[in-house]
């Protein structure tokens, strides 16, 4: 099992139900055990278009799923909870991010872990900080 750090966000709808629902499809994912999360923050959306605020959590998981299996898992949570392809870094219901995976550096055209804006993102490593 390999340890991982995920962010998980949302603003749009019930911001904290959206956590919770995504939180209780990670403990029912087989291959995906939750360790930790962190109490939710409230804070300003980042880039994009207006929009309203974003609720974000850190949640620390291990894992017996490869990375791309990883994300795949994390985009069929986020497509479930109601999440909808529109404008980059614009508002959504959910989003579910691979900030770490284990010691692991991956730089693919799917996916780049450790997560290429985590360290500029002060909503995303107040959460990481409270449970690493």
């Amino acid at each position: 099992m390999i340890t991982c750090y995920l962010g998980v966000g949302s603003n749009l709808g019930n911001r904290r139900g959206n956590i919770k629902k995504a939180v209780n499809y990670l403990e029912q994912t087989k291959g995906i055990k939750i360790e930790k999360t962190s109490r939710i923050y409230e804070t300003q959306a980042s880039g994009g278009p207006p929009q309203g605020k974003f609720l974000n959590a850190a949640i620390k998981i291990k894992t017996s799923l490869t990375p791309l299996l990883l994300l795949e898992t994390l985009k069929k949570i986020e497509k479930d909870l109601g999440r909808k392809k529109t404008v980059r870094f614009g508002p959504r219901q959910i989003d579910l991010d691979i900030l770490l995976y284990g010691n692991e550096m991956i730089n693919t055209k799917k996916l780049v872990v450790p997560h290429p804006r985590m360290f500029e993102r002060e909503f995303v490593l107040k959460p990481l900080r409270e449970i690493v």
